[in-house]
């Protein structure tokens, strides 16, 4: 039987899933608040509308005869879109507003964590009274996470020691509107990601990327929904071995057991410290940019696992190219601040593509690399492609090696055309990956 998908978001990790199934036999529909003129060239039709409306995404699901659906983004799910697209008989791979609350719900997570026996839970506690949150900011031997239950895009998390002081953080929960705050245990060490795909009590899982979410070179600057990041040609990262990968793995395990019945992907996000594997938080999707890493190395259709999913059969092994990644995000000048929205973005797409065309799998990719791009929050009119106050762009470089892929997506930038916009060219540079490697190795006394 044919199958009728429909993806749900418009940023860079939507045109990586819909990059994906452009590589199966499915017929692609998508519908954001943005249109994303990537997604828009590989779909079917590209239906603009609100995303966190249950109705108006089933509306939509209906009219194309969706038999599968795909939710990108986290607001959707949060607002139970995975829910109402069940409900109508559309499979939705994506966690039901309940369980997205690993995501959604810092408090719920960490509680989740430690009611569960879920392995590496920092000490934290919950707040509903910010002047009692701050009077534990005093107390507290030791430095500190300040992160506000909700969602915030990555931007609202405050680390005490790193990115403020004390004092700063207390005006921060002041100045703030936040019902529920969480204050957990500074994590020190390197952080990197792993992401799952899960369904019918499966786990299915994908090799480490590390983000980095620092606006500035050198890891200075506010938090960003992501700069950049990069993978390696195996599983595990050059400051990792295997054995923490692993560990790593374990913790999703346990997760996901302790889930009543989750389904879509389960992101989970770690500090290597010199205590082992701790979490920082979990995802209910896919990163971004983590996405841009991981599904342009994917062998296995990924309408495989979606299938396999609906039907309750197990997950199909997953089969990755051994190539490394490195992925750069070009931003609107000011973000994440004061970003710079409407300015219209000039992208030389033909010439972004490097030795394969752009639709390639990763099959096919030879021993000299390659470079994708991918749109993300920029809106497509009929005069043009312009910013919104989020990431533009990204380019992602692919090779044997680290240091080639980062060569790749520099030179992709160059061609594709940052004018304008802001970019973290240290990512995957030797020297920046080599300090996470000495990192590591001062941490472990080594």
């Amino acid at each position: 039987m044919s199958e009728t998908v429909l993806l749900v978001g418009g940023g860079g990790r939507e045109h990586a899933i819909a990059r994906a199934l452009g590589e199966s036999d499915a017929d692609l529909y998508a519908c954001a608040g943005n249109r994303n003129p990537g997604i828009a060239a590989l779909a079917e039709e590209f239906e603009t509308l609100e995303t966190t409306n249950p109705k108006a995404v089933v509306s939509y699901a209906e009219d194309v005869g969706a038999t599968l659906a795909v939710v990108g983004p986290e607001g959707p799910l949060a607002a139970g879109v995975a829910d109402a697209l069940d409900d109508a008989g559309i499979y939705a791979f994506g966690p039901n507003e309940a369980e997205a609350r690993i995501e959604t719900d810092k408090a719920f997570q960490r509680r989740f964590m430690r009611e569960n026996d879920v392995p590496g839970c920092p000490d934290f506690e919950t707040f509903d009274d910010l002047e009692a949150a701050c009077e534990y900011i005093d107390e507290y031997d030791g430095d500190l996470a300040v992160k506000p239950a909700g969602l915030t895009g990555g931007k609202g998390v405050r680390v005490i020691g790193d990115q403020v002081t004390a004092e700063e953080a207390k005006a921060y929960l002041r100045d703030s509107d936040y019902d529920r705050v969480v204050l957990e245990e500074r994590l020190v060490g390197e952080e990197f990601t792993v992401q799952a795909f899960v369904a019918n009590g499966d786990l299915r899982v994908t090799p480490a990327v590390q983000d980095h979410k620092r606006a500035y070179e050198g890891d200075e600057g506010p938090n960003t929904g992501g700069m950049g990041s990069y993978s390696d040609s195996g599983l595990a990262l050059p400051f990792m071995a295997e054995e923490d990968y692993r560990e790593a793995v374990d913790v999703l395990e346990a997760t996901v057991d302790a889930l009543d019945d989750y389904k879509g992907v389960l992101y989970g996000q770690f500090m290597l410290t010199a205590d082992g594997v701790k979490v920082v938080e979990f995802n209910a999707r896919f990163g971004d940019p983590e996405a841009m890493n991981t599904l342009p190395v994917l062998n296995t259709d990924f309408l495989d696992v979606l299938v396999a999913a609906r039907e309750s059969d197990s997950l199909p092994e997953l089969s990755f190219a051994p190539k490394a990644t490195v992925c750069k995000y070009a931003v609107p000048e000011g973000y994440p601040t004061d970003p710079e929205a409407g300015a219209k973005v000039e992208i030389d797409e033909d010439s972004v593509a490097r030795n394969v065309t752009e639709g390639s799998s990763a099959e096919t990719r030879d021993s000299a690399g390659d470079a994708l791009l991918f749109y993300a929050s920029v809106d497509e009119r009929e005069d043009g492609i312009y910013t919104t106050t989020s990431r533009a762009f990204a380019v992602v470089g692919v090779a044997d090696t680290i240091t080639d892929a980062e060569e790749i997506a520099e030179d992709a930038l160059g061609v594709a055309g940052e004018e304008g916009l802001d970019v973290r060219h240290d990512i995957g540079k030797p020297d920046l990956v080599q300090r996470r490697v000495d990192h590591v190795n001062e941490l472990r006394g080594e």
